[in-house]
């Protein structure tokens, strides 16, 4: 199902991130999705503790894992891990893999 379908008014964009361990932000590819979610009029809020600003490319950044679900009404995951589970069906993610 097409995220855009649920019709959400603000998408959770869990970790920016690609894997664990890494602070290359400016090289995820979950950007791309922002951008289109953006330009549809979808407001996004981020949750990613390990960076040290309040915005990232216009969007909020947000450290507090349960505000964070509370604000999203669908939550976009790079990469599952022990948190990602909580948000239930709202996740979308294309991590095959699941944890690492």
């Amino acid at each position: 199902a097409d995220i855009l379908d649920r019709h959400p008014r603000r998408v959770g964009i869990y970790r920016l991130i690609m894997k664990a361990g890494s602070d290359n932000f400016r090289a995820s590819s979950v950007q791309g999705v922002m951008s289109r979610l953006q330009a549809r009029g979808v407001e996004i809020v981020i949750y990613e503790p390990s960076y040290d600003r309040d915005t990232f490319q216009g969007c909020r950044v947000v450290r507090d894992l349960g505000a964070f679900a509370e604000m999203a009404d669908i939550v976009i995951a790079n990469r599952l891990d022990e948190h990602s589970e909580q948000f239930g069906d709202k996740l979308y993610t294309r991590d095959l893999y699941g944890r690492d």
